[in-house]
């Protein structure tokens, strides 16, 4: 006869989530505010749009789905969700866009993170 305790095992518990007030990770949004401002240097803007606008888009979307995924321990589909409009905001040819949300993004982290 087969003792109970080996029949019934008790699940490990899951790895905590990291759930904040915040749905984009504050390094995040510091990536699109720093990628952001490069449209306002000279260097940046003479190359061609046809490359800096997918640059701008490839730069903030990969560090974005990395960090969503990673540490704030989003699924799949919501990293991927929250990376492609901070890299659409990106890639808008000017700092009119981005810098604002990102700014806005870093401050709800800031006011989140008072507030506990």
């Amino acid at each position: 006869m087969t003792k109970p305790s080996s029949i019934l095992k008790a699940n490990p518990p899951l790895a905590p989530t990291v759930h904040s007030g915040t749905p984009i990770h504050p390094l995040a949004a510091g990536v699109l505010v720093a990628v952001d401002n490069l449209w306002n240097l000279a260097d940046w803007a003479v190359v061609t749009w046809w490359v800096t606008v997918p640059l701008s888009f490839l730069s903030v979307f990969i560090p974005t789905v990395w960090f969503q995924r990673r540490l704030k321990k989003d699924r799949w589909g919501s990293a991927v969700a929250k990376a492609l409009v901070l890299g659409l905001v990106a890639a808008v040819p000017t700092s009119l866009t981005g810098t604002p949300v990102g700014m806005a993004l870093l401050a709800w982290a800031g006011v989140d993170r008072w507030r506990r």
